[in-house]
């Protein structure tokens, strides 16, 4: 289940290596079980440095009936006392008790978690988002519970200028939220991280893949010299030239296609546009144009600058059709 949906339970289990996706589960059943009892007491471990007969101590019922909280984290490392010990608590949890178990990944503690799945425990997924669609439903979700609409085109620019980094995703959606009223727009957006590098290096790439050279070259050059690296740079041009080489032979519905691809319905619908511009021949021109360019600016070559425009050119030329 998503961290929005968890409701406190004997033991939960939070799954996977995105720690923003557990703290954000994690701060949930703190607000939902101080709701309900203001005096409810946070223990925490450290599954990896774990001493024996903590877990019992801690979840034994307190001289004053407060409710506990306990946050077990790096499980991943959990030591053998903690590991013999959860196995035995699982089997007669605490009433007073809600323990949240966060396991970032691997095979250490596989017959613990087992055990917490095959008890009914809720398990929140905690894994990094991969896709723009994942992220651009996080997005929404952010507005939307702060009972905020933001246009789809301004959650693409948002994704796409700071989607690297899921916290600081979401730290966007709470600036922009805070700091305006009504609907998010794309203007606004663009106001307030078009300046981003992720933001510039797309933009690059879409003036190149639109075929505009003298665009995408001032617009590449003004990114360098503002200090913007060549690397993300090639890595956005490389990101839409593979989205246009996916699309560019495939026929049947934007949907159908985003579900085999892995994309969303308007990634497929903005590369099989610009998919119109090219042949088979300057595809191919282009992709191994990037593929040189990749090389050069992690170190193959010695003028990263000039391998990133070199490739933005050729880019630009083939989708212009000369």
């Amino acid at each position: 289940m998503s961290w929005r949906d968890v409701e406190p339970a004997p033991f939960i289990l939070l799954a996977g290596p995105e720690d923003y996706l557990a703290s954000r589960a994690r701060d949930r059943l703190r607000s939902l079980l101080r709701e309900k009892q203001p005096d409810t007491e946070l223990v925490q471990f450290d599954a990896a440095t774990y001493a024996s007969g903590e877990l019992m101590l801690q979840s034994s019922p307190s001289l004053f009936g407060e409710a506990k909280l306990i946050e077990a984290v790096n499980l991943a490392s959990m030591n053998e006392d903690f590991l013999t010990e959860t196995l035995t608590y699982l089997k007669d949890p605490s009433p007073d008790a809600v323990l949240v178990l966060h396991h970032s990944g691997g095979n250490r503690g596989k017959k613990l978690l087992d055990a917490v799945k095959a008890a009914g425990a809720p398990v929140v997924e905690c894994q990094p988002f991969k896709k723009d669609a994942e992220k651009l439903d996080f997005v929404t979700s952010e507005f939307r519970s702060a009972r905020r609409r933001i246009d789809p085109a301004a959650a693409r620019a948002l994704v796409n200028a700071v989607g690297s980094s899921l916290s600081e995703l979401a730290a966007s959606c709470q600036q922009l939220i805070s700091d305006s009223t009504g609907e998010v727009t794309e203007e606004l957006v663009e106001r307030y991280y078009g300046g981003r590098v992720e933001a510039t290096a797309f933009k690059v790439a879409d003036a190149a893949l639109a075929g505009r050279a003298a665009q995408a070259l001032s617009m590449l050059r003004h990114a360098l010299d503002t200090g913007v690296d060549p690397v993300p740079l090639v890595g956005a041009l490389a990101m839409k030239v593979r989205a246009v080489a996916r699309v560019a032979n495939l026929r049947g519905s934007s949907a159908s296609m985003a579900k085999d691809l892995g994309m969303a319905p308007w990634q497929v619908d903005q590369a099989r546009r610009d998919a119109q511009r090219f042949s088979s021949e300057s595809l191919i021109e282009a992709v191994q144009a990037l593929a040189e360019a990749d090389a050069q600016v992690k170190g193959a070559g010695r003028d990263p600058v000039y391998a990133v425009e070199r490739a933005v050119t050729v880019i630009a030329l083939a989708a212009s059709g000369r």
